[in-house]
């Protein structure tokens, strides 16, 4: 039985944000944890040589430079320094050509050639409000926006993407290419308004607060997190798996960093069989099947520039990604999966070497796919960097089924926790005005199964501890999360 004022089980971002927020509300916090490390989708860990870490989960970072939650956190006052590469993301294409992100929006449109101004109309208005582009999209959706001009510039350009209309604002392949592998981040059907969302939010950023990975890997963001905790009374208890709600019914809210699945399985048959049997339709997305590579050498691309980004999308055309993850969203397994990889040391060396590099890749499969997705990643790699095979010193796969053995959250591989439908965006978990409560009193959902869904933003996590506030505590005034003494600020981050 927990004596805390809160329990909070899953120490992933959401998880970690969530105990921020109630730790510096001056609450007794205790976050029960599983796995041994704290983290969840922010573990970084040394797989094949003690000097070089990889990122088990989550690599790259967009949503950690612009999300409300840490930009009042403040990640960089606290120690962790997000580097920004040169070019954000790169899209390989056949015949050595390849489409560049870069971080300026002038240098990319003037890469894209005859597309260049159609990427600026699409991106540039986008820029001009970015902190209310973010605020919108992460919101809990159930307000009015703040900003209707940036409501209207995002709902046109979703509208217009998020139909077979957008290929055809491009003439070339390039342009239409690089937004198309954005839009491959929301992990399933192509196109879609979900994906289009994704796709205007990740795409603009690009030329923004960018895609950066924190020095020396993710996990860097989990401690950042965790020592706030601490130094505000938190516990931590890892290496403890929580079974039954039960276990915590000493606390007078308890937070839970889980998927529908998760919550099923703590809450038994103490919730109303309408809201279960609504956690038991929640749609699950397409799996990811993960390959960490540990390389000789930098991948050899066959456009040398795709090596000074840290993110490289493998999907080929627009016409071709369409087609694989539709497929794969039906459950049908493609020769050619979309494949992300990311490529840390070409931002930080310091994570390299001499003779070994870390290499992240991961491939969109079915979900539950038990198929060992290494000589499909490495296949994928190779067609853009020949010779690419000969570098690999050693390698760890993971399947999408064994992802979800790693961590239950992670149902059959989504790690998305939940398919990113324009329904499920909205309603997530079930459609309620607060879908952080759950019908048991004191028990909250905090998970990315939540508003505003996927990503290392923290605002899923955060938004369910001000619901925690209010309705378990009567708290309404909103903690200061800036560095320093917690004190009590009037409004919400950003």
């Amino acid at each position: 039985m927990s004596t805390s004022d809160v329990a909070i089980v899953g120490t992933g971002p959401n998880g970690l944000a969530a105990g921020v927020v109630l730790a510096r509300a001056g609450l007794r916090v205790e976050l029960h944890e599983a796995a041994e490390t704290i983290g969840g989708g922010l573990r970084t860990a040394a797989l094949f040589d003690s000097g070089v870490v990889h990122d088990i989960c989550s690599a790259v970072h967009p949503m950690a430079a612009a999300s409300p939650f840490f930009r009042a956190f403040d990640l960089g006052a606290r120690g962790v320094e997000l580097l920004q590469p040169e070019i954000s993301y790169a899209h390989p294409l056949d015949g050595g050509r390849a489409a560049l992100a870069y971080r300026s929006l002038a240098q990319t449109c003037e890469h894209l050639g005859a597309d260049g101004p159609a990427w600026r109309r699409l991106m540039g208005p986008l820029l001009e409000r970015s902190e209310a582009v973010v605020d919108l999209i992460l919101s809990g959706q159930r307000a009015l926006p703040r900003d209707p001009v940036a409501a209207l510039l995002l709902a046109n350009r979703v509208a217009v993407h998020g139909s077979g209309l957008g290929a055809a604002r491009f003439r070339g392949e390039e342009a239409s290419a690089l937004l198309t592998g954005v839009a491959a981040h929301a992990v399933g059907k192509l196109p879609s308004l979900a994906s289009a969302a994704v796709a205007m939010l990740l795409g603009h950023l690009a030329h923004g607060t960018g895609w950066p990975l924190p020095r020396g890997g993710s996990g860097r963001i989990a401690q950042a997190l965790a020592e706030d905790i601490t130094a505000h009374g938190g516990v931590f208890h890892t290496g403890h798996h929580v079974a039954d709600l039960v276990e915590l019914s000493g606390a007078r809210a308890v937070l839970l960093d889980t998927s529908p699945k998760g919550l099923l399985a703590l809450a038994g048959r103490r919730l109303p069989r309408a809201y279960a049997r609504r956690l038991e339709r929640f749609r699950y997305g397409p799996g990811a099947a993960k390959v960490d590579f540990l390389v000789s050498e930098p991948i050899p691309w066959s456009d040398p520039a795709v090596g000074r980004a840290t993110t490289v999308h493998l999907g080929g055309t627009h016409a071709e990604m369409v087609r694989q993850e539709t497929a794969t969203a039906r459950r049908v397994r493609t020769r050619e999966p979309f494949v992300l990889v990311v490529d840390p040391a070409a931002v930080d060396p310091g994570r390299a070497l001499p003779g070994k590099r870390p290499v992240w890749a991961y491939a969109h499969v079915p979900n539950g796919d038990p198929t060992d997705p290494y000589d499909l990643v490495r296949a994928r790699i190779e067609r853009h960097a020949p010779g690419f095979g000969e570098t690999v010193v050693s390698h760890r796969s993971v399947s999408a089924a064994a992802y979800e053995a790693y961590n239950p959250n992670y149902v059959g591989g989504d790690i998305g926790s939940g398919a990113m439908t324009l329904y499920q965006s909205i309603a997530r978990p079930v459609p309620r005005f607060d879908p952080y409560r759950t019908p048991l009193p004191g028990v909250y959902l905090c998970s990315s199964a939540t508003p505003p869904g996927p990503s290392v933003h923290g605002m899923s996590g955060y938004l369910a501890a001000l619901s925690a506030l209010r309705h378990s505590f009567g708290i309404r005034d909103i903690p200061d999360l800036a560095p320093g003494p917690a004190a009590v600020a009037c409004g919400r981050p950003g």
